[in-house]
């Protein structure tokens, strides 16, 4: 089965992201993340337990444009930082090929690989609550994350077509122990995480 492997928290800047995420959760983020030529971002990282993490992503003002649409549709972001979408692991992406999740791209940073869905547009899928996939190589990024107490409780999807966005996600083979899709009039993510300060929310 494909399973969680990341929540994607969008920003302006990665500095607005972080203090956004840092205010809400209570705790200081470890210095983890860099930087993705590929796509002209970077990124903050947050341990989330069970092999599952937080990922804050802005535009790296510092990289040339890159050659096709960013990840996540950072290029049409705008307001204040929040989930964007999420993305599924799995150990087999050929399998999910025609889906309509774009075409597997491989990328990389530092000591990481991995091949991930990008659509052709950037777009997001559903408005965010149907995940891109990725299938990691050898290394993940949990097996060098500082472990901060944090532990993601649950990853609550909202979306007016909630019974066509469950069949999408039982076509994907999801662990849905975590997950929980309910209807409402826009699409939107909400994470529940327990800190060593308490129960949180992300949103």
């Amino acid at each position: 089965m494909t399973r969680l492997d990341h929540l994607v928290l969008a920003a302006r800047t990665l500095g607005e992201g972080l203090q956004y995420v840092q205010d809400t959760l209570g705790l200081e983020l470890p210095p983890a993340g860099g930087k993705h030529p590929l796509m002209g971002t970077h990124n903050r990282l947050l341990n989330l337990g069970n092999g599952a993490y937080l990922e804050i992503i802005a535009i790296d003002p510092e990289a040339p444009p890159p050659a096709q649409h960013r990840w996540f549709d950072l290029d049409r972001f705008t307001g204040a930082p929040r989930l964007r979408t999420w993305v599924a692991r799995t150990e087999d992406l050929a399998r999910y090929q025609g889906f309509g999740l774009g075409p597997a791209r491989e990328a990389r940073r530092g000591e990481l690989e991995w091949h991930i869905t990008l659509p052709e547009d950037g777009r997001l899928h559903w408005g965010g609550v149907v995940p891109y996939l990725i299938q990691w190589g050898l290394r993940h990024p949990t097996h060098t994350l500082p472990n901060v107490g944090c532990r993601l409780v649950e990853l609550v999807l909202f979306h007016p077509e909630a019974e066509a966005v469950a069949r999408v996600l039982q076509k994907l083979d999801l662990e849905l122990n975590q997950i929980r899709l309910e209807p409402a009039p826009k699409p939107e993510l909400r994470a529940f995480v327990q800190t060593p300060g308490g129960l949180q929310l992300l949103r």
